[in-house]
């Protein structure tokens, strides 16, 4: 997560998932918070604030703070105040690029104790890194950029004895999007799903440990967003309904 992106559509779906999601629960965040990079022009999907009849009725409350924010300042601190969940939150910068590279290894298993420390009394948690999730290649937690994905390893720990709800951007994986997410499906096993919205760019909410209350609701979600580019994804083999 990068404070720019707050408020686009995709900061939109993510909310509204996680509205639906924690009613009663004791919700974790874990924003994975990445320094602001300036780049590209990710964040800048904010056109939908502008298309009120279109997006609103999703999640009526949500849209309005959100173009708030987003008029007001963008960063995770508008969202913990406003958007209305009720979370504990682990805010802490994930920013280990100037270290020595032997060093990042260390401060990133330190920083990840934190946030897991934080998160021990939560039944369900979100870990919203940048880019996805990755391989636990050891060579990977030397890079300088390490910092905006999440490795397997992190996420299976996030959802140890509990559920878990994973945040990946679809990436160019040799195969194409249904077998990336088949992929890491089967890294975060039998018992997961995936929830696929594909407005504006291409991204998966893994679904780790889920309790029958999740699963039901999160067919839901994706009943009420089906004409906004959000469904279940149908595993290859399987005759679930998508």
């Amino acid at each position: 997560m990068q404070n720019r992106y707050v408020g686009d559509a995709g900061d939109y779906v993510k909310l509204a998932l996680l509205r639906a999601l924690s009613p009663g629960l004791k919700l974790g965040v874990a924003w994975y918070l990445y320094p602001d990079e300036g780049h590209n022009d990710d964040g800048k999907h904010i056109a939908y604030l502008k298309n009120a009849s279109h997006w609103r009725h999703l999640d009526p409350t949500l849209f309005d703070h959100l173009g708030s924010i987003v008029e007001s300042g963008r960063n995770v601190a508008a969202i913990e105040r406003r958007c209305g969940l009720e979370a504990m939150y682990s805010s802490e910068l994930l920013d280990h690029q100037k270290l020595h590279s032997r060093l990042r290894s260390d401060a990133r298993a330190d920083w990840f104790a934190r946030v897991n420390q934080q998160m021990q009394n939560c039944e369900l948690v979100f870990a919203d890194p940048d880019n996805g999730l990755t391989d636990d290649q050891p060579a990977r937690r030397s890079k300088p950029r390490f910092g905006k994905s999440l490795p397997i390893t992190e996420a299976l720990t996030l959802a140890a004895g509990r559920s878990a709800l994973i945040y990946h951007h679809n990436s160019r994986f040799k195969g194409g999007h249904d077998l990336e997410v088949d992929h890491w499906l089967g890294k975060l096993g039998e018992n997961s799903l995936a929830i696929r919205a594909n407005a504006y760019s291409c991204r998966t909410f893994f679904l780790v440990n889920p309790t029958k209350l999740l699963v039901e609701r999160a067919r839901a979600f994706c009943a009420t967003w089906r004409d906004h580019k959000v469904r279940l994804h149908k595993r290859a083999g399987s005759s679930a309904s998508s």
